[in-house]
């Protein structure tokens, strides 16, 4: 895909870097738009080389990945995405609040229809008041529009 127009690209390849990227690059940002699925441990430790296989099991230890949006600095519109598979209201609440989100989008991945690998998707739309609106089962394009749709209402606020 094409870059978008108007929009900075960085690109990383860890979420260290991302962390990295978005701590030198947001503070001129009006919206801080966090839709990359970062995984929530990474390999404590990396090797530089192959890991040759022998006849040892291999365990590998995982440490926490930093919270890049709840950790940004700046003075612009957060948006969190969470991909659940219970409780998604609650958990996404908690969202909300623990990161300070102006709009979180919540995601039940085990919904028919959506999540991963779907052209569709039923997300869940929670502001910064913990209002909750629940979207019917749209295309991805219409469920981003409708998700740009409040961030644009947000500067309004």
């Amino acid at each position: 895909l094409a870059d978008p127009a108007l929009v900075k690209v960085v690109r990383v390849q860890t979420a260290q870097q991302m962390g990295t990227a978005i701590q030198e690059h947001a503070s001129d940002a009006d919206a801080l738009v966090m839709a990359a699925a970062v995984a929530d441990y990474r390999p404590a430790e990396t090797a530089d080389q192959k890991i040759k296989k022998s006849n040892d099991e291999m365990r590998i230890e995982l440490a926490k990945t930093e919270d890049i949006l709840k950790t940004a600095k700046g003075k612009f519109v957060r948006v969190g995405f969470a991909a659940e598979s219970e409780n998604l209201v609650e958990n996404a609440k908690s969202k909300v609040s623990s990161k300070s989100l102006d709009l979180i989008v919540a995601n039940d991945i085990t919904a028919d229809g959506s999540g991963f690998g779907s052209d569709t998707n039923k997300v869940t739309l929670i502001d910064r008041d913990l209002a909750v609106e629940e979207l019917p089962l749209l295309t991805k394009y219409d469920v981003s529009n409708r998700i740009l749709d409040r961030v644009k209402a947000l500067f309004k606020d």
